[in-house]
């Protein structure tokens, strides 16, 4: 539960920061700092994200090493994660439509611990 919440606090940051003209960099450093901040930035091996399109990935790539700026109707991934060696991970993914003025997100799943447990006891 408690690195659930940690990624699952990154990863909302990132969708709240999201928006047309954003450094694809400073959006990788919110979701990275958040889980950083937490003791756990070694284990988030990853990018936060990247392109969805005619390729699973693609540009724009969200990293600390990317130059490229969101632009509207980009359609990414956001998803941060912690992996812990000899226990397992947690990453928590949204796929989302940038526009001028935030997101649109296509990914309608429940992100709540007690409703997730519901769905898995189903």
């Amino acid at each position: 539960r408690e690195i659930y919440a940690i990624v699952k606090e990154s990863q909302q940051a990132g969708c709240e920061a999201a928006k047309a003209g954003v450094k694809c960099k400073e959006l990788d450093s919110i979701t990275r700092d958040i889980i950083t901040n937490k003791g756990f930035g070694e284990h988030y091996n990853h990018g936060t994200g990247h392109g969805l399109g005619l390729e699973i990935h693609t540009e724009p790539r969200l990293s600390h090493l990317s130059t490229q700026i969101l632009q509207a109707n980009n359609v990414v991934t956001i998803e941060p994660g912690i992996y812990l060696p000899d226990w397992g991970g947690v990453r928590i993914e949204d796929d989302i439509i940038v526009t001028d003025d935030g997101l649109e997100n296509m990914t309608n799943v429940p992100k709540e611990v007690d409703e997730i447990e519901n769905l898995m006891a189903n």
